[in-house]
């Protein structure tokens, strides 16, 4: 998945970014948002949700969470 269309999705369903930084490995995006979730984006489409709020994101995305 795309780092921008998982952003679109989840703000659409109001959940605020609150950051998104390039991870410590440089190949990928983690994404953080208002509900507690981080959501690591990686650049070749690969995706994981963990946190607080992981449930919610992993299922608006189709995933299963890491929390």
């Amino acid at each position: 998945m795309d780092v921008d269309k998982a952003t679109a999705l989840i703000s659409a369903a109001g959940m605020e970014l609150t950051d998104r930084r390039r991870n410590g490995t440089d190949d990928g995006w983690t994404l953080s948002f208002s509900n507690g979730a981080v959501l690591e984006v990686g650049d070749k489409g690969d995706v994981s949700a963990s946190g607080k709020g992981a449930d919610a994101v992993a299922n608006l995305l189709g995933l299963r969470s890491k929390s």
